[in-house]
């Protein structure tokens, strides 16, 4: 789809006309789809972590205080190291925050697209290769590459 824009004359007298492409949204879902599926492979977070959050809103520093980490993450988490990992899936729209009568919390839930996302992976979120780490790394710290 594109869509044309003829503008007025320029300082030179000449006619000027701009272009916006614009996409169709379903390929920017399709995007939003990918881009999420691999930041899910990325992260340390297991299934039972984003099963947990279907059920319950949950704050980084209850997720980092859960007795049973190691079904929850690949690796031991501070609270810190959790809020940072919520918060590029919250960038993602994996993850959603918590909204009480008091405006936004600290606690984080699934979002609809979290959920299509998760449902190719009913049990285990398989480990993502090496040169997607790599590529997941540099778009998340160098977002226009």
């Amino acid at each position: 789809m594109e869509v044309s824009f003829s503008g007025a004359e320029n300082e030179n007298g000449t006619d000027s006309t701009s272009r916006v492409t614009l996409q169709d949204p379903s390929e920017l879902t399709q995007h939003a789809l990918r881009r999420a599926r691999q930041a899910v492979r990325c992260l340390p977070f297991q299934r039972n972590f984003y099963r947990n959050l279907e059920n319950a809103a949950l704050s980084s520093t209850e997720l980092a205080a859960l007795p049973d980490w190691s079904s929850q993450t690949r690796r031991r988490l501070t609270a810190s190291e959790t809020e940072d990992q919520l918060i590029w899936l919250i960038q993602l729209g994996v993850l959603r925050r918590e909204v009480d009568g008091q405006g936004l919390t600290e606690r984080v839930r699934l979002t609809p697209l979290g959920r299509e996302v998760l449902i190719e992976w009913p049990d285990v979120i398989p480990k993502a290769s090496v040169f997607s780490r790599i590529v997941h790394r540099l778009r998340r710290h160098r977002p226009r590459w």
